[in-house]
């Protein structure tokens, strides 16, 4: 079976190790243990005891409970808990989608479930957010495209990379047209948690649709990208059933990872660190937001409501892989090509890391920038 590239993760894996200036992340800066646990030594010392064996295959029920309480009715029988949101995703993806199976997938996202449809569907509809309306879903050619043979609509919802959120009436109008034929609702919700208002965004699960699975994890709001630590939150008998996949995959989550996400979703440690990360990205925010006013007319970014990105639109000919490319080699900094989310002339960037970090790399983008612009028109600069 031949794969399309995921061209967006291979980009990352090559060079975000490499350069010395890397802003194609998608979370805030990662906690480490002492920084979780530096006031509570009775915990570290509990990890550190922790037997490595093989953990309950779909999750503790201790962990399962406390995830459970973050979705209202839910519990620990509607829970599945996965080795990060990606393989969540998979494992939605895979007991749903059948060859001759229609799949409408909205963009621009991070194109995980895109490939994985593309590799398994005979179909695959775009649903498309759009710029002009502050890449709120176009909601008409949803209800145009829907139909008998559309098996699921998969959503990213705060969306990657736009860091748009979905207005009540747009979240109950996709309800609506999946009800009409029955569709499964795929909703990757790993930004829930990083919105920059602090007004938490509203989770599919809550609206009582009974073909929804969810899916989110810790690495980008809770800012804890290696513990690997995702789940499924779906009606009990399907979370059951995808458990049987999981077992012909990563069999359990990592002891370790569980053990740590049972205290970092106690209430008040989780509240800690969702205070943490909304304040990492509102002062970042504002950085980036001086740095953009000094581009002139070169840059544009309609605002992010959630998430440590900014999905930015530049007005130069070359084209964004080029564009990408070029700093790397010449800036040594690294960014996203909107290419990599089927888009052009835009760059996704991540502002989430240090501000001793983002300060120069915006400042090494920029100078990149004027290059090209230069380059392309002679003696003019937008960039001051």
């Amino acid at each position: 079976m031949k794969i399309p590239p995921f061209e967006l993760e291979r980009n990352q894996s090559l060079w975000e190790n490499i350069v010395e200036y890397n802003v194609s992340e998608s979370g805030v800066h990662p906690l480490s243990l002492a920084g979780l646990f530096h006031d509570d030594p009775q915990t570290i010392e509990e990890i550190a005891r922790c037997e490595l064996g093989y953990c309950q295959t779909n999750g503790t029920i201790r962990l399962r409970e406390k995830i459970a309480a973050l979705y209202p009715g839910a519990t620990c029988d509607n829970i599945l808990v996965k080795n990060g949101t990606s393989e969540a995703n998979f494992v939605a993806c895979w007991s749903l989608i059948e060859p001759d199976d229609e799949i409408i997938v909205m963009l621009p996202n991070y194109m995980q479930i895109h490939g994985l449809s593309r590799i398994w569907s005979g179909r695959v509809v775009p649903f498309r957010l759009q710029q002009e309306r502050e890449w709120r879903p176009d909601i008409e050619s949803l209800r145009r495209e829907i139909g008998p043979r559309t098996k699921a609509i998969a959503i990213w919802i705060p969306n990657n990379p736009t860091g748009a959120v979905l207005q009540e009436g747009d979240r109950r109008a996709i309800i609506e047209a999946a009800a009409k034929y029955g569709s499964w609702i795929i909703a990757d919700e790993v930004y829930q948690g990083a919105e920059l208002s602090g007004e938490t965004t509203v989770s599919f699960w809550n609206e009582g649709y009974d073909r929804v699975i969810v899916t989110n994890g810790l690495s980008k709001a809770y800012g804890l990208p290696g513990l690997r630590l995702g789940w499924i939150v779906a009606p009990a008998e399907t979370a059951d059933r995808l458990w049987s996949y999981r077992d012909y995959t990563t069999i359990a989550p990592g002891m370790l990872s569980d053990k740590i996400g049972q205290s970092v979703l106690d209430p008040a440690m989780r509240q800690k660190i969702l205070t943490r990360t909304r304040k990492i990205i509102n002062d970042n925010f504002k950085l980036l937001s001086e740095w953009l006013d000094a581009t002139g007319d070169l840059l544009r970014l309609t605002p992010p409501n959630a998430g440590a990105i900014a999905l930015i639109e530049y007005d130069l000919k070359i084209d964004s892989e080029a564009l990408v490319e070029e700093l790397r080699q010449k800036m040594n900094v690294l960014i996203v090509p909107g290419a990599h989310f089927g888009l052009e002339r835009f760059l996704r960037l991540g502002f989430g890391g240090t501000r001793e970090q983002l300060a120069p790399a915006l400042e090494r983008v920029a100078d990149g920038l004027r290059a090209i612009e230069m380059r392309e028109r002679p003696g003019a600069s937008s960039l001051r």
